[in-house]
C-alpha cells in the first residue's frame, strides 16, 4: 500500500514549526516577498536565471530549516503531468511562442517538429513549475493558517477602505483552499485504498501504467468532489451557526509588528528578483 500514501507527497497546506528566521517574519512582508519571487519566477526565461532562483529557493528552504527532501516529495505526484507537458512542448512545438527567435530543427515528421526552442521551452516551464511549488510550499510550510489569513486581510486593507474590497473575504478563501489540500489527499487515498481492498485493478503492472493508473483513478474522482461538496455544506453550517457574517465590523485580536529583519527579508527579495529579470543573461 505505500504506492497508494497520497498524503505524505502533499506538502502544500502543510506546516511544519521549526522556529527559524522564515517562520518569525511577519506574514505580510512575507507574502510580498513570496509575490515577489513568484513574479521573478513567471518572467524569467532564460537557463541561468531559473538557476540563479533555484538556488535561491533552496537556500530559503535550508534557511527554513524544513528538511529539503519532504519539499521535493511534494513534486512526486506531478511528476507524470510535468514528463507529459514537456513532451507535447518538445514534439508539437509552434514557432508562436518564441517570435524573432532562431531555432534549429532537430526532427520533424508530419505533424511532429522538434526545436531546439521547443526544447529550451520544455526545461523553462518545468524549471518554473518546480520553482513555484518549491515556494508555495514553503510559505506554507513556514506560515500558519492563522497567520496567513492576518496577513493577505491587512495587505488587502487600503483596498478594502477605499473601494470596499472584500479583503477579509479574500483572505478566508484562500486560506481554506490550503488548509483542505492535505483533507482532499487523504479523502482521495482513503478512497483508493477502499477500492483496492475490494479487488480493484489500478494498473501497477505493464509497460503503460501512467495511462492506465490514469483511466483507473478518474471514476474516483465523482465521490471525491461529493466528499469535498459535503464538506462544503457543513463548513458553511458551522460558520452560520457561529453567527459569521463576513468582515465588516470585525474587530482584531491579534495586530501585527513589522521588524527590521521584514524590511531586510523584502528587500533582499526584491533585489534577487531584480537582478534576475534585468540582467541580460546569455542563455
Amino acid at each position: 500500500m505505500d504506492e497508494f500514501e497520497l498524503l505524505r507527497y502533499v506538502t502544500v497546506g502543510q506546516y511544519i514549526p521549526t522556529g527559524s528566521l522564515i517562520h518569525r517574519l511577519d506574514p505580510r512582508f512575507k507574502l510580498a516577498a513570496f509575490a515577489v519571487l513568484v513574479g521573478a519566477v513567471t518572467f524569467t526565461g532564460s537557463y541561468l536565471g531559473n538557476a540563479v532562483l533555484l538556488v535561491l529557493i533552496v537556500g530559503l528552504v535550508f534557511l527554513s530549516r524544513v528538511p529539503l527532501r519532504y519539499v521535493l516529495s511534494g513534486l512526486r505526484p506531478a511528476l507524470p503531468v510535468l514528463l507529459l507537458l514537456a513532451a507535447l512542448q518538445i514534439l508539437l512545438y509552434t514557432p508562436d511562442f518564441t517570435r524573432g527567435t532562431n531555432c534549429t530543427t532537430l526532427f520533424q515528421f508530419w505533424i511532429i517538429h522538434s526545436t531546439t526552442c521547443g526544447v529550451k521551452l520544455a526545461i523553462v516551464s518545468a524549471a518554473r513549475f518546480v520553482e513555484l511549488l518549491m515556494l508555495t510550499s514553503l510559505l506554507t510550510l513556514t506560515t500558519t493558517t492563522t497567520e496567513l489569513t492576518h496577513g493577505i486581510e491587512r495587505l488587502f486593507a487600503p483596498l478594502q477602505q477605499r473601494f470596499n474590497f472584500p479583503a477579509h473575504e479574500l483572505a478566508l478563501i484562500v486560506t481554506i483552499t490550503l488548509r483542505f489540500v492535505p483533507t482532499f489527499a487523504e479523502e482521495l487515498e482513503r478512497i483508493v485504498k477502499a477500492q483496492v481492498s475490494r479487488g480493484a485493478d489500478l494498473g501497477q503492472r505493464g509497460r503503460l501504467r501512467f495511462i492506465q493508473q490514469t483511466r483507473a483513478l478518474l471514476p474516483m474522482l465523482v465521490p471525491l468532489f461529493l466528499g469535498a461538496l459535503r464538506r462544503a455544506e457543513e463548513l458553511i453550517l458551522a460558520m452560520e451557526a457561529r453567527c459569521y457574517m463576513g468582515g465588516k465590523g470585525r474587530t482584531r485580536l491579534i495586530e501585527l509588528h513589522s521588524t527590521r529583519q521584514d524590511v531586510v527579508a523584502l528587500f533582499v527579495a526584491v533585489l534577487a528578483a531584480a537582478t534576475v529579470l534585468l540582467v541580460p543573461w546569455p542563455w
